[in-house]
């Protein structure tokens, strides 16, 4: 008996320094993926960053994202078949690295399609009589179904850059002259038609800092035209693409009406007003969905501007409020997350696009994007979606400007490579599943660290953290009273896994 009793005792003990294990995976540029294990501890190392405690209610996350984009594909089909088979597997297997539950797919060519299209390019179809997918056949369902193949139980949803052409008031697909296509520069001025403004040069920078206020100056038409047989039309066309990709087996449960109505674009894009939007979607696109897709949801966005007076404007509108699900955020958007959500506690938020960089593909890319999805997720976003996973070369569009992807191929040797972006994700997506809460955050400041704590689903803890400074620094977190210090070495990222 005294035997089992010292037994029972020792498989306490070791059970209990068991839950004291922590394991840690940790990265820095050239050295990625390096696993250790830590133990908490019973003192602090330093002012706890962050504090929490079991049966925080926290903020439920559902879905990492990307999008199904012309040029992915075509970077994906450079690859020989077992590469693209392990890319996929690592982007979308439940069980893989990223672990992709989510796709976004643009109702016609968005900015990193091989060039224009629409759905319907007929002038005057108000019937859409001639609406087809047969573009999307080409590149954007095969893409799909090469991730269904690894995670059937994907969901989707759609957000167009543009209107068919002949629905727009300069009759084209941007909305400003460049180089890149073939608008007059004439018709620029009717971006501010009626105030004789000028497009502003550093508005239109699409990679870098645009500081200050995003746009400086609103559109003040809308591009798309207000008729009401345009604006219905092109409700219905909503319907029917997602009627078109549901024969295809694809199931579209949210909708939003723009990408970047704030981005006065020389690919594919649409200015909206703030009245333009409410009529839109308060009086067209919510009634055809309601009638025709009762099951599918209506986001506001993507809002890609820091002008909140413009936002609350929107929003003042309580019969589209009424509308609507959810709203999602990008870029210069991130800026008004918290303030929107605080007015309105009872929608979900989403950032539709993670900030797409300049080409560069380097360990500062990954440290942005890291420290985008620690601001989106700590300020209540239940889903984060990437925009390219797979480029070519140095990630160029049609349109003129270089982007990031986690994935980077070379043309001339068809190899390919995992960016250092790739990894900032995985430190995120591996670890949070569907279901998981988000309990702790502390933003990332000047010469401080992002950190956030997350609840999985099996009721361990995880938390991510980065240093991005150009000295060690040491994070200490509070779990349930005792505490993980974690040294973070310079420019580095870290996600650890406390055991239960």
């Amino acid at each position: 008996m005294r035997k089992l009793y010292f037994a029972a005792l020792a498989m306490s003990l070791s059970m209990g320094a068991a839950a004291q294990r922590v394991q840690v995976v940790k990265s820095t540029e050239g050295n990625v993926w390096q696993k250790e294990t830590l133990k908490l501890s019973q003192k602090a190392a330093a002012t706890p960053i962050v504090s929490v405690k079991s049966g925080d209610e926290g903020t439920p996350f559902k879905a990492w994202g990307m999008t199904f984009n012309e040029l992915d594909w075509d970077a994906l089909c450079m690859l020989t078949r077992a590469e693209q088979d392990e890319v996929l597997g690592r982007m979308f297997a439940p069980d893989g690295e990223l672990r992709f539950n989510r796709g976004r797919i643009s109702p016609g060519a968005n900015d990193y399609a091989r060039s224009w299209f629409s759905c319907d390019e007929v002038e005057g179809d108000f019937e859409l009589r001639y609406f087809n997918i047969d573009r999307d056949k080409q590149a954007i369902i095969p893409f799909i179904r090469a991730a269904q193949r690894y995670n059937p139980d994907l969901t989707f949803w759609i957000s167009p850059w543009s209107p068919p052409s002949w629905m727009k008031i300069n009759g084209d697909y941007p909305v400003v002259s460049s180089k890149y296509n073939n608008m007059p520069e004439e018709l620029n001025y009717l971006l501010f038609s009626g105030v004789g403004g000028e497009v502003d040069e550093d508005e239109m920078k699409l990679t870098g800092a645009r500081d200050g206020q995003f746009p400086r100056q609103l559109a003040t038409v809308d591009y798309m035209i207000q008729d009401p047989r345009y604006l219905q039309t092109y409700a219905n066309y909503f319907c029917k693409f997602i009627d078109a990709y549901k024969e295809q087996g694809i199931p579209i449960d949210m909708v939003i009406y723009q990408n970047e109505a704030y981005s006065y674009t020389p690919y594919p894009g649409c200015a909206w007003t703030a009245a333009g939007t409410v009529r839109f979607n308060k009086e067209y696109l919510a009634p055809a969905l309601k009638r025709s897709h009762p099951d599918v949801k209506l986001y506001l966005g993507t809002f890609n501007t820091n002008r909140q007076d413009h936002v609350e404007q929107i929003l003042s509108d309580k019969d589209l409020c009424d509308s609507i699900s959810g709203i999602a955020f990008q870029w210069e958007g991130r800026e008004i997350l918290r303030a929107i959500r605080s007015q309105h506690p009872e929608w979900s938020y989403m950032c539709s696009e993670s900030e797409c960089g300049w080409g560069s593909f380097d360990w500062g890319a990954a440290e942005h994007t890291f420290e985008m999805i620690n601001h989106y997720l700590g300020n209540g976003c239940d889903e984060y979606n990437i925009w390219n996973c797979i480029l070519a070369d140095n990630g160029e569009s049609p349109w003129g400007w270089k982007q990031n992807a986690l994935v980077r191929v070379d043309s001339k040797s068809r190899t390919f490579t995992y960016t250092p972006e790739y990894y900032a994700l995985r430190h995120y997506s591996g670890f949070i599943p569907a279901g998981s809460k988000v309990t702790g955050y502390h933003g990332a400041k000047e010469g401080q660290t992002p950190v956030l704590t997350v609840v999985r689903p099996d009721g361990r803890t995880v938390v991510m953290a980065g240093n991005f400074n150009d000295d060690e620094r040491m994070v200490t977190v509070e779990i349930d009273g005792k505490y993980l210090n974690l040294s973070l070495e310079p420019h580095s990222m870290l996600t650890a896994e406390v055991g239960k």
